[in-house]
C-alpha cells in the first residue's frame, strides 16, 4: 500500500530534520555508503601518475607506456569515486572478522504509529 501525500511529506520534513541535526548518523542508516578520504586522494595521485605517464609514453613514442599511463589514469578515478561496499564498511569483532549486519524489512508497527503522532503533535504545537 503506497504511502498518501500527507505521510510522503511527514516522511520528508523528518528526512529533513535528522539530515539537519545529525548528518554523519543519516548517512550511517541511509544504507548509501559515503567515499572515505583516503580513496580520494590516492586515487588522484595514480590518476596525475598516470596522466604523467601517458604524456612521458606519447612523447617519447613508446605505446606501451602510453598504455599503462591511460590504464592508471583510468583505475586512478575509479578508484577516487568509488564507493566502498556494504560488506567492507561492517563493523569488525574482537576476533577482527567483520560481523553480520542484516538489514530488517520495514513494517508498520505500534513504534511507528507513536512516532507519527509525536511528530503531528509537535507540528501542532509549533504552529
Amino acid at each position: 500500500m503506497p504511502l498518501s501525500e500527507y505521510e510522503q511529506r511527514v516522511l520528508e520534513q523528518m528526512e529533513q530534520q535528522l539530515r539537519s541535526d545529525d548528518p554523519k548518523l543519516a548517512d550511517a542508516i541511509s544504507g548509501t555508503p559515503t567515499r572515505r578520504p583516503l580513496h580520494v586522494v590516492l586515487g588522484t595521485l595514480v590518476a596525475l601518475a598516470g596522466l604523467g605517464m601517458l604524456v612521458g609514453g606519447v612523447a617519447s613514442q613508446f605505446i606501451p607506456l602510453g598504455i599503462a599511463g591511460f590504464l592508471a589514469m583510468f583505475g586512478g578515478v575509479m578508484w577516487a569515486i568509488s564507493r566502498p561496499r556494504v560488506g567492507s564498511a561492517a563493523p569488525t569483532g574482537e576476533a577482527g572478522k567483520a560481523t553480520n549486519v542484516r538489514r530488517m524489512k520495514p513494517r508498520k508497527s505500534s513504534f511507528m504509529t507513536r512516532l507519527e503522532e509525536r511528530w503531528d503533535r509537535r507540528r501542532s504545537d509549533g504552529q
